[in-house]
């Protein structure tokens, strides 16, 4: 049924401008488009993935990772993250050793978590493994 079809990630944000900064200063990420005076961000990836950042109260709600970034060295990227004052999150994971905020998923490659200025979950991860 939807075995052709793409799929983006909806990122929400409280307050617009400050996302759109976090997005820009931290990620050095430029939006595509802009919709409705500022309620929603696109932003598409060299990779030719899209994402949106949009503008509702119920930012920062969600418990689990809501977007990933798959990068070729998450170690080089969670390192650049730091430098740009990011905080990386840990959290109890069996069989995942950590390295400065770094986990090495056993056997599944490597990733690390943050928030955004939303305080949203994301991460840099390695991809899937190949299955």
């Amino acid at each position: 049924m939807l075995t052709g079809a793409s799929v983006t990630a909806n990122i929400p944000a409280a307050d617009i401008a400050r996302a759109r900064s976090f997005y820009a200063d931290v990620l050095g990420l430029t939006p595509v488009a802009e919709f409705g005076e500022g309620g929603m961000l696109v932003y598409r990836t060299g990779s030719g993935t899209a994402f949106s950042v949009y503008q509702t109260e119920y930012a920062g709600q969600a418990g689990h990772t809501i977007a990933q970034f798959h990068v070729e060295d998450v170690v080089a990227e969670a390192r650049a993250l730091q430098e740009k004052g990011v905080t990386l999150e840990t959290y109890e994971m069996p069989g995942v050793e950590w390295d400065d905020g770094v986990a090495d998923m056993a056997g599944m490659g490597k990733a690390a978590w943050f928030k955004d200025s939303e305080g949203n979950i994301l991460c840099v991860d390695s991809g899937f493994p190949e299955a």
